[in-house]
């Protein structure tokens, strides 16, 4: 009894150890989660600037050739994926990387990843050269299609795997003498305007997807550890209760004997 007493002791101080590192790593998620959100925060206005001039450019025009527009036939796939640091984020990685393999099955495609220390050495000045070796791919025929793969940050509950067509860019081109109305006018024209965006605007789509994913992960991460750290509370208390009851037991069992021998004395 007494060595069951001591094994079940031993336990409730390792799991006490566990949830001091569970609790110290969701307290660290937090923290980073309050500045990953301030990132994602700041990134959204550059995308969605850049993709309402390329918007603008196409619905307003109908009579300048993109080759970002063209459509082929899709024989071949790239894929940027990014996923996460490192694991202990719960489903975050996984729910990613499953929704890559939904979307690309049946497909010829290849996968260029992002992952390790992502905003940090990831600046948006890498990114531009990342995305323009990406553009020239595309250009040169050697990928009829681009998509992005990331984890959409909603809330901090809520973390969305999602895959993004980039290019070729989607938008619906006007009938000839139907063109879009437009205040903006572009030097020296909106094709060229158009064609030099298009780096800088999936540069602004992957840095910002890179944004999006690390608060996602630091989001998830928390609410990895919090449950962990829970069920190492709800562990440790069960621990206890069989830790009181055998040493209950095993007072009951010393006065038993000390009755009987104290009876066979007698």
């Amino acid at each position: 009894m007494a060595g069951s007493m001591k094994e079940i002791k031993l336990r409730i101080r390792s799991v006490e150890s566990t949830m001091q590192i569970t609790k110290a790593m969701e307290l660290v998620a937090s923290s980073k989660l309050r500045r990953a959100k301030e990132r994602v925060e700041g990134s959204r206005p550059y995308f969605e600037t850049l993709y309402s001039t390329l918007y603008d450019i196409v619905s307003a025009d109908s009579g300048f050739d993109s080759p970002y527009l063209v459509r082929r036939d899709t024989n071949r796939r790239l894929y940027i994926v990014i996923a996460g640091d490192r694991g202990l984020a719960g489903g975050y990685n996984s729910n990613i990387l499953k929704a890559i393999e939904a979307d690309a099955e049946g497909a010829d495609y290849c996968v260029l990843p992002i992952g390790k220390k992502a905003v940090e050495h990831f600046e948006r000045r890498k990114a531009a050269i990342l995305t323009r070796l990406v553009c020239q791919k595309f250009l040169a025929g050697e990928f009829d299609e681009i998509r992005l793969g990331f984890t959409q940050f909603v809330s901090m509950l809520t973390q969305t795997a999602t895959v993004l067509p980039v290019l070729p860019f989607d938008a619906q081109r006007p009938e000839p003498g139907h063109e879009r109305e437009s205040l903006m006018m572009y030097e020296p024209d909106g094709g060229t305007v158009f064609d030099a965006i298009i780096p800088e605007y999936l540069a602004g789509v992957v840095y910002g997807a890179l944004c999006e994913s690390v608060a996602s992960e630091q989001g998830a991460r928390r609410m990895a550890m919090d449950a962990a750290t829970k069920n190492a509370g709800e562990m440790i208390d069960h621990l206890n209760l069989y830790y009181n009851r055998a040493r209950q037991a095993a007072i009951t069992q010393e006065i038993t004997e000390i009755v009987a021998g104290a009876d066979a004395e007698s």
